[in-house]
């Protein structure tokens, strides 16, 4: 008995200022552990993880975590043009980690023109209340003002971690669905494609002859 599941690769980025929490985030995400020591980004980082966005649909994310100092830039630049997704990543202990949001998004921007790129803001580091420096009603503003999503995370306490990259890739996904985002030759942001899964019954499972010919109904 054959299934058809549709699988989709979507490669994302993490983008701020060097100490925001990026890489704690992807170890996180990735592989569920946390580190209180985290070494810096040396250019680019990868990892990956699949997410059942809904029955039958599985995405493939490969997340890239760029250096946040500026004697990498331009090693990180080349990896916007094949992202499609982008996490805007501050300190919510830091001020001026979220002055710069605007200039990562610009740059960003720039670099994969005529195209555009999928984002959202993240407020990271929300387990220090006390030490707290940009208020929420500040980061909406701006997330308001750039028209996309704000999720406060914490890697340390595993707050909204999973639920940032899966509302990014919900929305990547839907934009895929209603033909705003297109695969095209040459770009690696999204690729998708059907894949055909054989399910085989148990040998004490007793399959109705019309079932088996009527196939599978996923």
């Amino acid at each position: 008995m054959g299934c058809v599941f549709l699988q989709a690769f979507e490669r994302i980025i993490l983008l701020g200022d060097s100490t925001v929490g990026k890489s704690s985030l992807l170890k996180r995400f990735s592989d569920g552990i946390y580190s209180d020591v985290a070494d810096p980004t040396v250019g680019v980082d990868f990892y990956a993880r699949s997410l059942d966005i809904e029955p039958g649909v599985k995405i493939k994310l490969q997340l890239w975590d760029t250096a946040g100092q500026e004697r990498f830039r331009s090693i990180t630049t080349s990896y916007y043009r094949n992202s499609v997704g982008g996490l805007l990543v501050f300190d919510l202990s830091n001020h001026k980690t979220f002055e710069h949001v605007r200039e990562w998004h610009k740059e960003v921007s720039e670099h994969i023109l005529p195209h555009h790129m999928v984002y959202i803001l993240i407020g990271h580091k929300s387990d220090l209340s006390k030490d707290r420096k940009v208020s929420r009603d500040e980061a909406e503003q701006l997330a308001a003002e750039m028209g996309i999503r704000y999720v406060e995370t914490s890697a340390k306490c595993n707050s909204n971690v999973d639920r940032a990259f899966e509302l990014l890739t919900r929305d990547i996904y839907e934009l895929m669905n209603m033909g705003e985002i297109v695969t095209r030759d040459g770009w690696d942001g999204v690729k998708s494609g059907l894949t055909a899964k054989v399910l085989y019954p148990s040998d004490d499972d007793d399959v109705p002859a019309a079932v088996a010919e009527k196939g599978c109904h996923c």
